[in-house]
């Protein structure tokens, strides 16, 4: 029996590149993606039946939405309040708070009597969300190694989109049982992600253990300086515009109006982005910590750029779902990057309250500015045009990062 052919030197730093060996996540990061999961399972639940639970009140479809938006705009007016308690008072305080104020107002609106109630309720949610979402960013920046960041990044964007799609499932079943029960359960499941990290989670990394959960805070001046940082929110802006915004709210009505298919298009669509997306976070951060974050923000932008693009101009479902599923590889493969390269910016050593919630929010006035003005020129030019230009915002965002530096550098230096 003859003995395999030697691997040549090429091959394996070929191999090394794309299947780089690193040492295995710390335990504090497991604990964030355990919280992660929790925290997207129960928000999947609340989701499908909320709009639903508003009508309730002999509203319409307007003021129902009014519901879920005031969710999105209560998190973009206090982001900067909750960077600020962030650096007051360290990331893990500021977390578990806010996922304790999101739990005690989500079991309020099971309790709701009217539509004012439901409303305010659920706006002091947005403002515990915020809290939790940048001081989890904030974490994540500081407990994942400088060299796993990219990796970091990509498992807690999967423990999300995993309790993101499992949520809308269990919440359709609890929805049975009655509309404020899917309330309840989120309120519990958040209880129980605060449990976690209170408790099984260490303060800090090391390098911050002398002084609590506190660490020197990065002034946002500083990081605006970064060309880096500034790419970042360019590109924040434009994947919240595409895919939190133009994805959720315009593609559903183009199934409906342009291809004639049904509400269970819209579904698809939305299922085969998570599918591309999950398949691309399988393999993108890990090569975001060995190719530099700009070689995947770029292609991710691109893909995801030209394939929103492409969905204005399908006119059979096949082609629809397949641009669908396309632009979703696009988004898996730019986020861990974005997010390791922001960490980059920041590094372990401060904390970035203010920086992170600058980053998130871009993001959220793009996804709450691209729907409208994407459903202007629908209205006015036809799809082809809102699809072109949500594809457009994305590919310039990869040239602003095609002339930026690779944050990656500033570890390896």
């Amino acid at each position: 029996m003859t003995a395999p052919p030697p691997v040549s030197r090429a091959t394996m730093r070929i191999l090394s590149v794309f299947r780089p060996q690193r040492p295995g996540l710390p335990r504090d990061v497991k604990v964030m993606l355990a919280a992660a999961f929790l925290i997207a399972l129960g928000f999947g639940l609340v989701a499908p039946v909320l709009p639903q639970f508003a009508t309730t009140f002999d509203v319409g479809a307007t003021a129902a939405a009014v519901i879920v938006s005031i969710f999105a705009l209560m998190r973009l007016v206090f982001a900067p309040a909750g960077g600020a308690l962030i650096g007051r008072l360290g990331e893990r305080p500021v977390y578990v708070a806010g996922l304790l104020i999101v739990a005690v107002s989500t079991a309020a609106c099971a309790f709701a009597q009217d539509y004012v109630q439901l409303l305010v309720f659920r706006g002091l949610g947005g403002v515990g969300s915020v809290m939790f979402t940048v001081a989890s960013m904030a974490l994540v920046v500081r407990l994942a190694p400088p060299e796993s960041r990219g990796r970091v990044s990509g498992a807690y964007a999967s423990a999300f989109l995993i309790g993101s799609v499992l949520g809308p499932v269990v919440g359709g079943l609890l929805a049975g049982f009655g509309l404020r029960v899917p309330f309840l359960c989120y309120a519990a499941a958040l209880v129980l992600a605060a449990i976690v990290v209170q408790t099984q989670l260490s303060h800090t990394p090391s390098s911050a253990r002398s002084s609590g959960d506190r660490a020197p805070a990065m002034r946002f001046a500083e990081a605006l300086g970064d060309g880096a940082y500034r790419s970042a929110l360019v590109s924040s802006f434009a994947n919240g515009w595409a895919t939190f915004g133009v994805r959720m709210a315009t593609v559903p009505l183009f199934a409906v109006a342009a291809l004639g298919a049904g509400p269970e298009a819209a579904g698809l669509a939305l299922a085969v982005f998570a599918a591309g997306n999950a398949a691309a976070l399988t393999f993108s951060g890990r090569l975001a910590d060995s190719l530099g974050r700009k070689p995947m923000l770029i292609t991710g932008l691109l893909v995801a750029g030209l394939a929103t693009a492409a969905i204005g101009f399908t006119s059979h479902l096949g082609w629809f779902l397949a641009a669908s599923a396309v632009a979703g590889v696009g988004s898996g493969l730019l986020g861990p990057a974005q997010q390791a390269a922001v960490a980059d910016v920041i590094g372990n050593e401060r904390s970035g309250g203010k920086v992170l919630a600058a980053y998130q929010m871009t993001s959220d006035i793009g996804a709450i500015a691209g729907p409208v003005l994407v459903g202007f020129l629908a209205d006015q030019l036809g799809y082809g045009w809102a699809f072109g230009v949500t594809g457009g915002v994305l590919v310039l965002a990869a040239v602003c990062w095609s002339v930026t530096r690779e944050p990656l550098k500033r570890i390896e230096g």
